[in-house]
């Protein structure tokens, strides 16, 4: 019964990722520098990612970005929206295991802003044949910073509120939660 229960949660935390990627594609991007987003559905890979580690999060964060990109987004973006999520969930659970005792997810979430940044700029580089894109990641590392900083704080409430509801659900047993 608890494997139907994590399945039931991660279903959810993929719709949940899905809904936030669509309403930042409604968004206006509040910031001048081309690429630039707030990363609301990486909150949802955190979460995933605290919860259950690297597999799952990556499942929930390719889920994410194929399905919300097939309904919000252009079929080109998907390349640079995946590339990002999953390089960044990587770093982001490497970062989460190996030194979640140090950094809180406000300090994994910067690893994972910057990480995106950076994927997604080599990305456009290699496919578009230049390097002159690379003088964007200066502005979007700083910008990253700042979303990562809301991503963080976001998915820390949410895990903080999740921990006890999910305990009591029984999706979830008392020494799992870090």
């Amino acid at each position: 019964m608890l494997k139907h229960r994590k399945i039931i949660f991660l279903s959810l935390l993929v719709s949940f990722g899905i809904v936030l990627h669509i309403i930042e594609n409604m968004i206006p991007v509040p910031f001048p520098v081309p690429g630039a987003k707030l990363g609301l559905a990486n909150i949802i890979s955190l979460i995933a990612i605290s919860f259950y580690g690297l597999r799952e999060g990556l499942m929930v964060s390719v889920l994410r970005s194929i399905i919300g990109t097939l309904l919000a987004g252009s079929l080109s973006s998907l390349i640079y929206s995946l590339s990002g999520a999953i390089m960044s969930t990587i770093i982001m659970a490497f970062a989460y295991k190996r030194f979640g005792n140090v950094f809180s997810l406000v300090g994994i979430s910067f690893l994972g802003g910057v990480t995106h940044n950076i994927t997604q700029v080599t990305v456009a580089s290699l496919a578009l044949s230049t390097l002159g894109l690379y003088i964007y990641l200066p502005f979007l590392m700083i910008i990253g910073l700042f979303t990562g900083l809301f991503t963080g704080l976001a998915a820390q409430f949410v895990k903080q509120n999740l921990d006890t509801t999910l305990i009591k659900l029984g999706i979830l047993r008392e020494d799992k939660i870090k």
